[in-house]
């Protein structure tokens, strides 16, 4: 995947790791389409900046026949509602879900017929692997996106469309709000870019993350206490 001449979307453009990827996509030459819900909010001057709300198939539609030449689709936009499965509010789980699993798979069905030979990045997390207190429903959400992701690479792939996951751990971003090491975002996006021009299917960009796959090996005992 070559991103120099590449057409890129990148959702939730606006700000933390959208941002990022949007400034070193244009960095490195690609064109860019910086999105978000509230468009009036991104500042990236060499973008082209659209309105998009991946919650909604509407604009989804509207956005991809806004972007008609886009080659590297880039699945940023996130939410983390600190929502609890048993107790919490159903509402905000379903949000979580039709933010990261049905806003994800909405983005790609629509983008899908003009990505062949292109590439789709997924933003992932460490938590699709393993789970939290009090971001239990977060948890649920990246797992059921890291299988989606898995589900159409493999649908994908007869037409050459690279399917990457980004998995990551906490970042210095005003989304998170845990309270101990981050990542520097713009180091973990550069992980990102690096891994789609190496044409990897997975990133492990942290080593807190790459802890926590090496962990699925043994006993989920262990890991939790």
């Amino acid at each position: 995947m070559q991103i120099s001449g590449a057409v890129a979307l990148v959702t939730g453009a606006n700000r933390g790791l959208g941002k990022h990827f949007a400034e070193q996509l244009l960095s490195r030459g690609a064109k860019v389409y910086a999105t978000a819900r509230r468009p009036e909010l991104v500042d990236l001057p060499g973008a082209t900046v659209l309105r998009l709300d991946i919650t909604d198939p509407e604009s989804i539609t509207a956005a991809a026949a806004a972007a008609p030449d886009v080659t590297m689709l880039v699945n940023n936009a996130g939410i983390d509602t600190a929502t609890g499965l048993v107790t919490g509010d159903l509402d905000r789980i379903r949000l979580e879900l039709d933010t990261h699993f049905w806003g994800t798979l909405g983005m790609i069905r629509a983008f899908a017929p003009q990505l062949a030979g292109g590439a789709i990045l997924n933003v992932l997390s460490a938590m699709s692997w393993f789970n939290y207190p009090g971001h239990t429903a977060y948890g649920v959400a990246k797992a059921a996106q890291w299988n989606l992701t898995n589900g159409v690479r493999l649908e994908l792939a007869e037409q050459k469309t690279l399917v990457t996951a980004l998995h990551l751990g906490a970042a210095d971003t005003d989304l998170s709000d845990y309270d101990g090491p981050k990542g520097d975002p713009a180091v973990l996006v550069r992980a990102a870019l690096d891994g789609l021009e190496q044409d990897r299917i997975e990133v492990v960009a942290d080593e807190w993350t790459a802890h926590v796959k090496a962990a699925l090996a043994g006993d989920p005992g262990d890991f939790y206490r």
